[in-house]
């Protein structure tokens, strides 16, 4: 029996994948169709550059457009449980490095809607596994990529 992976998310990552997905079928395939067509009234395919990196953007956006059919198809939403005493997915958390280190604050989402640079964290990352069911006030030590540990204590959940 083949598992499907399920792909957590909150509402409104969900209605933004429906919005980009909508954004490459009306949009973006149209463009890549024209480009395609533009280019094979040039005349010889076989040493025609503009067909062939139209065909590969058009390889692309399919491939995009599947991808996040099968994510929209297996999304789980992520519904708030109102319980801001632990980490979990959907919520954002605020920890600080210990002793005395600055405060970072992420929201721990799925990783369908994963953005590093809008302090949105996968679920699947490192900070996130460790941060992960803790609760308020507690010190978790999250791993680093050099093999160190960082210790952090989570200052709020909302």
């Amino acid at each position: 029996m083949d598992m499907q992976k399920e792909f957590p998310m909150t509402q409104s990552g969900y209605e933004q994948l429906q919005e980009e997905l909508e954004q490459l079928r009306t949009v973006k395939r149209p463009e890549v169709v024209e480009k395609i067509k533009v280019a094979r009234s040039f005349g010889d395919l076989s040493e025609n550059s503009e067909y062939d990196a139209a065909k590969d953007e058009q390889g692309f956006v399919e491939q995009e457009i599947t991808k996040i059919e099968d994510m929209l198809r297996h999304a789980k939403i992520i519904e708030d449980s109102n319980d801001n005493n632990s980490v979990q997915i959907g919520k954002t958390v605020t920890f600080k490095e210990l002793p005395d280190g600055d405060q970072e604050t992420y929201q721990i989402v799925g990783s369908a809607e994963a953005d590093p640079f809008e302090g949105k964290i996968s679920n699947e990352s490192p900070i996130a596994r460790s941060l992960l069911g803790a609760r308020l006030n507690d010190s978790v030590n999250v791993p680093l990529p050099n093999g160190n540990d960082m210790k952090v204590e989570i200052v709020s959940i909302d």
